[in-house]
């Protein structure tokens, strides 16, 4: 696996391939890489001829209290998991190529509606920068088609937006929530976790599970959110949000809906800000 940080370089290598008639998948990544970003890798694998990944710690969508600095960087180990996952190229920018003029000085992109609720409405500015950054490296890279993890599920959803909305030509593919043994989606933020906020972590997918049972039995979704809020609160977790919302625009449901349903959960735990979802099949 090659490894390059400027513009040119990602270029040439994407050039190349086109010209023998090959296609291009793209995952982008903050690094610090888990066995959910590889998934995503080999299902660009095996959707595209060739795959490129990115890691780049996106300055813009980390608000003023958040953990800009704290943010892991392995990338010598990333490059290890990369390449064994059957990743052609990595593109692995300095700040500077991805905002020449920085970070303050970007032109910046805005979703509407979609990044005015849940994470949007406890992050303010965090999907303004989520949707430039993807921007900038969809056109950096300009791949076929580009894959996304659901555990992000409002952010896949922005994602998908933004490319609608600015005709990119990249086609948006999403790869399911890679999970631990005992229902905890995988995160590069799991680690901050002591032994017994791990222990607990799991309430959180035991709580996504039994919004969708109760749905399923016919309870108001104001109702549903209520309880697992309470639940949440009882097991030791400061809850952001537990959400019901349309899968597909994350509206509210009408009452008595009950396809096509999203349940969203954002929750601290001791120090560490932990979100999970489960669609509603």
């Amino acid at each position: 696996m090659q490894t390059v940080q400027d513009v040119a370089a990602i270029r040439a290598a994407v050039r190349g391939w086109r010209s023998q008639g090959q296609t291009v998948g793209f995952v982008p990544t903050m690094g610090n890489l888990h066995a959910g970003h590889y998934s995503l890798i080999k299902l660009a694998r095996a959707r595209a001829d060739r795959v490129v990944a990115s890691v780049f710690v996106n300055p813009t969508q980390f608000g003023p209290n958040e953990d800009f600095e704290r943010y892991p960087r392995t990338l010598a180990q990333d490059q290890a998991g990369l390449a064994e996952a059957g990743c052609d190229v990595l593109f692995a920018p300095e700040v500077v190529t991805m905002y020449p003029f920085g970070p303050a000085h970007s032109v910046s992109l805005h979703v509407p509606q979609l990044t005015e609720t849940l994470e949007g409405a406890h992050r303010p500015g965090h999907f303004d920068g989520v949707a430039t950054v993807v921007c900038k490296l969809l056109n950096l890279v300009q791949p076929d088609l580009a894959v996304f993890g659901q555990k992000d599920y409002q952010q896949l959803k922005v994602i998908e937006r933004m490319v609608r909305d600015l005709s990119l030509p990249v086609k948006v593919m999403s790869g399911a929530t890679m999970r631990a043994d005992d229902g905890l989606a995988l995160s590069s933020r799991n680690q901050y976790l002591s032994a017994a906020e791990r222990e607990l972590s799991t309430q959180i997918h035991a709580t996504l599970l039994q919004m969708r049972e109760l749905i399923g039995k016919g309870h108001a979704w104001r109702v549903v959110e209520q309880a697992a809020a309470s639940k949440l609160q009882r097991s030791g977790f400061e809850p952001d949000y537990t959400a019901i919302r349309r899968a597909e625009d994350l509206s509210e449901p009408a009452d008595g809906e009950t396809a096509g349903l999203v349940a969203l959960i954002a929750a601290r735990l001791g120090t560490t800000r932990l979100i999970d979802n489960l669609v509603f099949d």
